[in-house]
């Protein structure tokens, strides 16, 4: 226990990505082995930290006005700014009179050490690294425990060098580094031991996990061992990842989830040059081709952009006719937004707001067509559910949870009369699927 932060009352609000929130849970595992305690809702808290985002424009005035709502609800607290907007913001953030202390990327696990530098009274240092340095440690925070219960996401690496066009991340969580295979595996078995079932490998960039020893088959392999963990999801992968040999390995781990979120972005060839993604579209669909010759009817997602800088009538109908060709299960569609400090900001030909979304509804449609056919051809079968919570629609109770697939089903209680609904939390429960 730590004196100075004994019985403190800490709100952590997090903004942006799974690698955000993951280190946000550390936070405040550190703080709570520290003597703290989590705020409950609508209680006044004594240290507000703001986990920030910096991955667009948008992202980053949320960041500051989620700061001075923290502050105005909470006047008397400490208020620590961390992450990306911090790191990609710092030189402005100087005279910030709602911030109390900064914490840029790669010092989230120095945080019980900031905050007693900083009741005590003691000058706080070193809350910034230079992240874009040739070599940068990887910053080792850990969990052993979820805020979701029964589904757990694990951070095994960090940074990116791939620098599309679109993206500040490089810049604020800087080159690609990885968690030693130990500690991974180590993580996992703490987290099984405190009941999870389910954990979902992440990263900023998954594909390039390598610790020098093991790469990101092995660490599957390995994770896949530990007993009590019953389903292994991955986060998003670089279509790079997707090779035979790969796939082979995985397809043979049954705890694996058949469900890949494959990066695309574009799926004309002209925009993707444009955003420095290193694959054409003809690449990516044979990695997809690859993924369902090992599995069947394997849960496939994507992230696509609308609007990107130069994307003409021409390279929008290649991008739809791509994506209905690929026939895949969820997209998650974004309107191009520009981000300060990018490449794409000062492109020239910049699409303008009604075409973003006109084509943005147009995949929208698209998306959810493909959606409901995917999840109608589970109709009559038998599928696992992994039970999250029970929630009450109409009068009546359902079971709520996600297939390996990530398809959402909610069973009524009532078919189950001979389980108590409190003790299915947390099991995997075999249900009869009907899509609605």
């Amino acid at each position: 226990m730590n004196s100075l932060l004994l019985h403190k009352k800490v709100l952590i609000y997090t903004l942006g990505c799974k690698v955000n929130s993951y280190e946000s849970d550390a936070m405040m595992e550190a703080l709570t082995y520290a003597g703290c305690k989590k705020a409950e809702v609508n209680e006044t808290a004594d240290i507000c930290i703001i986990n920030t985002c910096s991955v667009t424009n948008m992202a980053e005035r949320k960041s500051r006005q989620m700061i001075h709502r923290l502050k105005k609800n909470n006047p008397s607290a400490v208020i620590v700014a961390a992450g990306c907007y911090v790191q990609a913001e710092k030189d402005k953030l100087s005279d910030e009179s709602n911030i109390d202390i900064v914490v840029g990327n790669n010092r989230k696990k120095d945080i019980v050490r900031i905050l007693t530098e900083y009741f005590s009274k003691k000058s706080v240092q070193d809350n910034y690294i230079d992240i874009n340095k040739p070599y940068c440690e990887y910053e080792n925070l850990s969990i052993s425990s979820s805020t979701e219960h029964t589904r757990a996401y694990v951070k095994i690496q960090d940074g990116c060098n791939n620098f599309c066009t679109y993206c500040i991340i490089p810049y604020t969580r800087g080159r690609i580094r990885s968690r030693k295979a130990d500690e991974v595996i180590d993580e996992v078995k703490r987290l099984a031991d405190n009941g999870i079932k389910e954990i979902v490998l992440t990263g900023i960039n998954l594909s390039s996990y390598n610790d020098g020893t093991y790469g990101l088959t092995e660490i599957i392999c390995r994770a896949s061992e530990v007993e009590g963990i019953e389903r292994i999801r991955l986060g998003s992968l670089e279509p790079r990842i997707i090779t035979d040999e790969f796939l082979a390995v995985i397809s043979n781990l049954n705890k694996v989830c058949p469900h890949f979120h494959l990066s695309l972005q574009s799926a004309c060839n002209e925009t993707l040059k444009r955003m420095n993604r290193k694959y054409t579209i003809e690449e990516y669909m044979d990695k997809c081709a690859l993924i369902r010759r090992y599995y069947d009817r394997p849960a496939i997602t994507t992230d696509v952009i609308v609007g990107f800088p130069g994307e003409t009538d021409e390279e929008f109908k290649t991008t739809f006719n791509n994506l209905k060709e690929l026939n895949l299960y969820e997209m998650h569609i974004f309107k191009y937004s520009p981000r300060k400090g990018t490449v794409a900001a000062k492109m020239k030909n910049q699409v303008p707001d009604n075409i973003k979304e006109e084509r943005s509804n147009i995949l929208i449609a698209l998306r959810d067509e493909n959606k409901r056919r995917f999840e109608e051809s589970f109709n009559n079968e038998t599928l696992n559910v992994l039970v999250e919570e029970i929630i009450e629609k109409d009068g009546e109770k359902y079971f709520r949870g996600h297939t390996e697939r990530y398809i959402l089903v909610d069973a009524e209680t009532s078919r189950f009369p001979d389980i108590k609904p409190e003790e299915v939390i947390n099991k995997i429960l075999a249900v009869e699927y009907s899509c609605c």
